[in-house]
């Protein structure tokens, strides 16, 4: 039989938390401007005397910390990373389907000492802190990490700059060569094997886009949850009870299927103890 002591907190924890429900809706009745607070919060798309980027319904992933600015249209199933810059605000840039603009990767115009947008084809893979300034780039083409296309060159179809090449500006990287260097020079041809790495890594990294999409989609809530759901999987005894997606017979309280919230300090403080001290041990490590 439960103690007197055990229905008292019991019956405390729900008026508690009916009370503080019931102040969450107040608050929420009381918002001009209601708002999902997401945790990373960012200006990704910004206007440029008026003009607005064009970002397809379809793109794959634009990460929060990218910037992409002004006069751009972004094709679907294409993605711009993690401190990715696309800069249209002397001129346009276009960039085609199934496109990534890697890390830290830069993509500018050109307005004043020339005058040149930057034209990116289709299936084109823009590596880690490449810049693409006021250049072309035709369909299924690859950009090394760190190289640079300037001013005016063009880099045409199944061709690849090596990491850390610089096209200068107003050269024409021929259709299915291999250039490198600084300045770059062609090198050799592209072989069948490359052509082949470059068509299944811009299919790997769209599939990869989509899974970083989803994940910085989510709310703090939908964190917490998924923290959650980590913690139980990773503490949960193989032999305990396992959850599954169906309602539990008999729910307790409406507190959900049995494990984390049945060892609380309330009942078993000793294991809380261990959980407190588990975190602080991982925090350390």
């Amino acid at each position: 039989m439960t103690s007197l002591g055990a229905r008292v907190v019991v019956a405390a924890s729900n008026a508690a938390r009916k009370i503080g429900q019931s102040l969450d809706r107040m608050g929420a009745s009381m918002e001009v401007c209601k708002y999902t607070e997401r945790l990373v919060p960012s200006t990704r798309f910004v206007a440029v005397d008026g003009v607005s980027p064009t970002v397809s319904p379809y793109a794959a992933f634009v990460a929060p910390s990218a910037s992409v600015i002004g006069d751009v249209t972004l094709g679907q199933n294409s993605s711009v990373w993690y401190g990715a810059t696309v800069r249209g605000d002397v001129h346009k840039i276009v960039i085609g389907d199934n496109t990534s603009v890697g890390d830290r990767a830069v993509i500018h115009v050109a307005k004043i000492q020339g005058d040149f947008p930057s034209v990116i084809g289709s299936n084109v893979t823009i590596g880690p802190g490449a810049i693409v300034h006021a250049a072309t780039l035709k369909d299924n083409c690859v950009v090394g990490p760190s190289a640079q296309v300037l001013d005016g060159a063009v880099v045409e179809s199944n061709a690849i700059v090596a990491a850390g090449a610089v096209v200068t500006p107003g050269t024409t990287v021929k259709e299915g060569e291999f250039w490198a260097g600084s300045p770059a020079k062609m090198v050799r041809k592209v072989t069948a094997e490359e052509l082949q790495v470059m068509s299944e890594n811009a299919l790997d990294t769209l599939e990869l886009a989509r899974m970083h999409a989803l994940e910085c989609s989510k709310d703090l809530e939908q964190l917490a949850k998924d923290d959650e759901a980590y913690e139980d999987a990773t503490t949960r005894d193989p032999d305990y009870w396992q959850p599954t997606d169906q309602p539990v017979p008999g729910d307790v309280l409406g507190q959900g299927s049995p494990g984390l919230i049945f060892d609380s300090v309330l009942t078993n403080p000793e294991e809380g103890l261990k959980l407190q001290q588990k975190k602080k041990a991982a925090g350390k490590a």
